[in-house]
């Protein structure tokens, strides 16, 4: 009853007097749990390798392979250490292959297919299968929620988000209402599902089932999977604008898995340099994503600020090798990856390269059909748009994109800049303005520091009194022909202004002949000198 009911270090003391009476292999993989929870690594082994050694003693092969599925899961969890995982789920599925089928062949198959459902989800699903089909047949809840979890999870991967998320859900619910004794495969399964949603971007859904989640874990102690859960809901709290809250919540999880599992602790390192990407602190952003090593969603976390600092080269090449970790074009968590591509590309003046991925992106966006993926991909197009000159067309699909991100406040306010400059770009300044006013009002709400610098910038080049906004000949120039016209005054070459404004030469070459066109000045000269007596350096 204390180990059921989230009672610790009571059950630890329990199992240590029965052990000492009688060492039994279920009095050791009780007490196995105990340190598994209390976070006591060596209690973990030790007691789950002296269970397995006395389940082989007595011939009870299938309980044995159990054992050794959930150490292979420890060593990866506390040890990082795949290969001694290995070990341990092979000597698992020896020992099976000697036991007619039953339950402990079901824990053996939902293990292997953890390892795997990111890498391989259709293998994954099909190890899933049979736990599901195991768990039924035998009335083991656990195993029906893991089965249902671990399949949903894998589907979703696959971008069948609409019949993974069915399964997830089902699996929480049946979790939470039918009687469980290994209340850990309750919350694994409840990070399945967060994670689910992160990925697709589905807040609304998170939101509804995180708190729940949560309070299960509260009120039956499981802090490690609070740990987990909590950094992936403190990227949903991010992607939501709740910045305060998403910190509060990734710093708690830091601590806790820096100290009881760090080989976890990336998890939350890289949703803290999100968060900190947001706020516009991106030095500590970087510190935050080079101490998670090579983990993928820190590689892209690197992309993105890359991105921010203007550097498309090097994000275009981040991007590249986050997006060669999942080559295959189906899999839903190459959205963000291909969002950086795309943008880097276009900001290049590389319309063309930038094509396919956008097709790419467009089709995930389709079959996971979540509103905020749905509303990046709008605004994909709508960058490639404006990078050709196509600017009517990258309004609208702005402003489409705008209105698909309603539900997450910090993406739909960094499409409204966007959305500004492309109205100024088509000479509706006011339209322009009320667009970054409304973005800045939105980053400051949240406390986006980045944001609100971004949209300063913009206005302050928007705004009356700037060069070419108070009448006279300049006034015809949008703001981008301005910044070329002031790298014109300086002498700068059309390669130099490229480099400069982050741009190809082709576009410098339209916007340079666009300037003369609508000033009526013969040649760059010309113009610059035109520009400096108005006042543009």
């Amino acid at each position: 009853m204390a180990l059921r009911g989230g009672d610790w270090a009571g059950a630890r003391t329990l199992f240590e007097v029965a052990l000492a009476q009688e060492e039994t292999p279920t009095g050791l993989e009780g007490l196995g749990w105990c340190g598994y929870f209390l976070d006591d690594a060596e209690l973990t082994f030790s007691a789950r390798q002296r269970a397995y050694r006395r389940y082989v003693e007595l011939g009870e092969l299938g309980s044995a392979a159990r054992v050794a599925a959930w150490l292979a899961a420890d060593h990866v969890e506390f040890r990082n250490e795949p290969a001694v995982s290995s070990g341990w789920l092979q000597r698992a599925r020896r020992l099976l292959a000697q036991v007619e089928p039953c339950p402990d062949h079901g824990w053996v198959a939902v293990h292997a297919a953890s390892f795997i459902v990111g890498d391989d989800p259709d293998k994954a699903r099909e190890l899933a299968a049979e736990a599901l089909d195991l768990g039924r047949r035998y009335g083991v809840t656990e195993l029906e929620v893991l089965g249902l979890a671990t399949q949903g999870a894998a589907l979703v991967y696959e971008g069948d988000y609409a019949a993974g998320m069915r399964l997830l859900d089902e699996a929480i619910t049946v979790g939470l209402a039918e009687p469980a004794d290994l209340l850990v495969c309750i919350a694994w399964a409840g990070c399945y599902l967060i994670a689910a949603c992160e990925l697709v971007r589905d807040y609304d859904r998170a939101g509804q089932w995180c708190n729940t989640i949560a309070d299960f874990c509260e009120r039956h102690g499981i802090g490690l999977l609070l740990g987990v859960c909590r950094a992936k809901y403190a990227g949903v709290l991010a992607w939501q604008g709740r910045l305060s809250e998403a910190e509060e919540q990734v710093t708690t999880a830091c601590d806790a898995l820096r100290s009881s599992r760090p080989n976890l602790a990336p998890h939350a390192l890289v949703r803290l340099g999100d968060i900190r990407r947001m706020q516009g602190r991106l030095d500590e952003a970087r510190e935050l994503y080079h101490e998670c090593g090579g983990w993928a969603d820190a590689l892209l976390g690197s992309a993105r600020v890359a991105l921010d600092l203007g550097l498309a080269e090097d994000a275009v090449d981040l991007a590249e090798r986050y997006l060669r970790r999942m080559s295959d074009p189906g899999r839903v968590d190459r959205a963000g990856g291909l969002e950086v591509l795309i943008k880097g590309l276009a900001q290049l003046g590389k319309v063309q390269d930038a094509q396919r991925p956008v097709e790419e992106l467009c089709a995930i966006a389709e079959r996971a059909g979540t509103r905020s993926l749905r509303a990046s991909a709008l605004a994909a197009e709508a960058s490639l748009a404006a990078a050709g000159g196509d600017y009517e067309r990258a309004r609208r699909l702005w402003e489409d994109a705008v209105d698909k991100a309603a539900d997450s406040p910090f993406l739909a306010a960094g499409i409204r800049l966007d959305l500004a400059a492309c109205l100024a770009e088509l000479g509706r300044r006011d339209a322009a303005v009320r667009e970054v006013e409304t973005a800045r009002r939105t980053f400051e709400q949240l406390g986006a520091g980045w944001g609100t610098e971004r949209a300063a910038v913009l206005l302050r080049r928007l705004q009356p009194g700037t060069p070419g906004h108070g009448g006279g000949p300049l006034a015809v120039l949008t703001p981008r022909e301005l910044d070329v016209l002031a790298l014109l005054t300086k002498g700068l070459t059309n390669a130099n202004i490229a480099t400069r404004l982050t741009l190809s030469e082709h576009t410098v070459h339209r916007h340079v002949t666009s300037i003369l066109r609508k000033l009526g000045q013969p040649s760059r000269a010309a113009a610059a000198a035109l520009a400096s007596r108005h006042g543009l350096s």
